[in-house]
């Protein structure tokens, strides 16, 4: 990637530097998180062993990033929960990894589909939350220190103490704006862990971005399925499209909190008001114990079965792009 800085910076906010966060945000789960009796029954059945024996089917395009006018709105899946979003005339990515493998996973079935070094430039970061596969400490480190990262309330100090200099820490319904595009910072029914001792100690969520007089794109980062995705839609009409996780979600009586399936995707994706679904977080690493190419097959089958128009699902290859242009 061309290191070269982007001039954009955030626009300055009062909730920038100095705020006190609370200790932690177990007050915002949506479910009680899963005790030691869980955990063990979890390991008993399996753990996160996925069926990889379909993993020669999961597609792959290498088409390479689109050069699109500022007028147009653009997503690249990279994998997992990475896009490459160009949105506004900036060049976004989601929750980015670039590894080949995350801690305690097997190594990705499939390379990114864009290489670190095609990015040429990226403008801004936007993180979900802090889970390893969502906050991938080797691709940080290769992100120039001056680019423009949004982060959920008390993840801040992370990227500080990294060097990065252009940091916004957003609590929930907060917003803020860099380039003419807003960022906002929505609820999600998930929660956050990096070590031993922090659960909860930082916020989670997904990310509404809204290019000046254009189009409107919702990144959901990793979420189960609930009530927050009908006020999302009733403070933020005219989402375009919503990128959704439709995988790792069995066994349900376990993920079922914090991992939709392809058939609540579908449901989220119509109460949130957006004609576009474009699908997420399946095909790119073993972490539950569906077959690696089930939620693809369930995501289409439950579109077609809600009655919505074939081409409005954006179930991208990796590697794949697909574009809104404006009106």
């Amino acid at each position: 990637m061309d290191q070269t800085a982007s001039p954009l910076r955030p626009a300055s906010t009062p909730r920038d530097t100095g705020r006190v966060w609370p200790k932690n945000f177990a007050d915002r789960l949506t479910e009680p998180l899963p005790g030691v009796r869980d955990m063990l029954r979890l390991v008993r059945v399996g753990g996160p062993l996925a069926a990889i024996g379909d993993t020669d089917r999961i597609p792959v395009r290498r088409d390479g990033l689109p050069t699109v006018p500022a007028t147009t709105t653009a997503l690249t899946w990279v994998g997992h929960a990475t896009f490459v979003v160009q949105i506004g005339g900036l060049r976004v990515l989601t929750d980015p990894v670039w590894s080949r493998r995350i801690p305690g996973i097997r190594p990705r079935f499939v390379p990114p589909g864009v290489a670190f070094a095609d990015l040429r430039r990226v403008d801004a970061v936007v993180i979900s939350h802090n889970h390893y596969d969502h906050l991938d400490a080797p691709t940080i480190k290769r992100l120039p220190r001056d680019t423009a990262v949004f982060v959920p309330a008390a993840l801040g100090e992370w990227f500080r103490r990294r060097g990065f200099r252009a940091v916004t820490e957003l609590d929930w319904w907060e917003s803020a704006e860099l380039g003419g595009v807003r960022f906002d910072f929505v609820p999600a029914h998930h929660w956050s862990k990096r070590g031993l001792a922090d659960t909860c100690r930082s916020l989670w969520g997904g990310w509404v971005l809204t290019a000046p007089g254009g189009h409107r794109a919702y990144f959901a980062g990793d979420t189960g399925y609930g009530r927050w995705f009908g006020e999302i839609a009733r403070r933020y009409p005219g989402i375009d499209v919503a990128m959704l996780p439709i995988g790792a979600y069995h066994p349900r009586w376990f993920m079922r909190p914090v991992h939709m399936n392809p058939e609540e995707a579908v449901q989220a994706c119509v109460e949130l008001g957006a004609p576009h679904l474009a699908s997420m977080h399946w095909g790119t690493f073993a972490m539950t114990t569906e077959p690696a190419t089930e939620p693809l097959t369930r995501v289409r089958a439950a579109w077609a079965a809600a009655g919505r128009p074939a081409a409005d699902l954006w179930d991208l290859a990796i590697g794949e792009s697909r574009r809104l242009d404006s009106a």
